[in-house]
């Protein structure tokens, strides 16, 4: 068990859901129960699933909840490309969130990779 704190893709990760907060603060009122709640979920979905993998007691547990993060963080990228299009953001803010959320999809995916091999590596040798 560690402490998702450490993880340079938490971090990203937490200042992505922020970042997502920050810029859904600006919608109209109309979205406020529709596509500014989805994606301040899928948002904080992310950090979540990655912090409560770490506090799980196996590589497996983790590697599940990496993916877990990596399903949220496609939803994000679908719905700030929704978002976009609807005129709500930006085009630059747009960009920026998009690119927060390919780092931290490269980021949790080589984790979850390394998860995966630790745990076929710490397998026991069959007789």
């Amino acid at each position: 068990m560690q402490d998702f704190r450490n993880l340079a893709v938490w971090r990203r990760a937490h200042e992505l859901a922020l970042a997502v907060y920050r810029e859904t603060s600006g919608f109209p009122d109309s979205e406020r129960f529709g596509l500014v709640n989805q994606m301040r979920r899928s948002a904080a979905s992310i950090p979540t699933n990655i912090a409560e993998g770490c506090g799980r007691g196996s590589d497996a547990d983790f590697a599940r909840f990496l993916h877990m993060a990596l399903g949220s963080a496609s939803e994000l990228e679908y719905q700030i490309l929704l978002a976009s299009d609807l005129g709500h953001l930006l085009p630059a803010a747009a960009d920026s969130l998009l690119d927060q959320v390919q780092a931290i999809k490269k980021m949790a995916s080589s984790l979850a990779r390394k998860a995966q091999l630790t745990r076929i590596t710490k397998r026991p040798a069959d007789s």
